[in-house]
């Protein structure tokens, strides 16, 4: 009995320190902030505006080409989604978009909230086109 009682409190403490599958959102930030900054500094080499475009699936990048855009779905910039769980704070609109003209340059500051299970983290974009994640 007393070998069930120590297998059962030492897989219970596995249990409480194992971490989320998922991960944490602090690196789900990191991410999502990292490939803004590919983005700017993409539309800096290439001279031409691009755009991250947020939803609640995930995030995709485009291109202005021919006065429209084009989706930037090379190697670098692939759509991705969203880990299980998290949420997109985006306010009133479905879509987040954030543009960098071809000096890096976003038009105006821009919050990123992103969520799951309680947790927060945020990812702020200035108008210079500095990328960083909030504390």
């Amino acid at each position: 009995m007393v070998v069930v009682a120590i297998v059962g409190l030492a897989s219970a403490a596995v249990v409480l320190v194992m971490p989320d599958p998922r991960g944490r959102m602090a690196d789900e930030a990191a991410r999502f902030a990292a490939r803004a900054a590919a983005v700017r500094d993409d539309a800096i080499l290439q001279g031409r505006t691009m755009r991250l475009v947020a939803d609640a699936g995930g995030y995709r990048v485009e291109r202005r080409a021919r006065g429209r855009w084009l989706p930037a779905d090379d190697r670098p910039f692939a759509p991705v989604a969203w880990r299980r769980g998290t949420v997109l704070a985006t306010g009133p609109a479905p879509t987040l978009d954030i543009s960098f003209d071809s000096t890096g340059a976003a038009p105006e500051p821009v919050v990123v909230a992103l969520a799951r299970d309680g947790v927060a983290a945020r990812v702020r974009i200035e108008g210079d086109g500095s990328v960083r994640v909030a504390r």
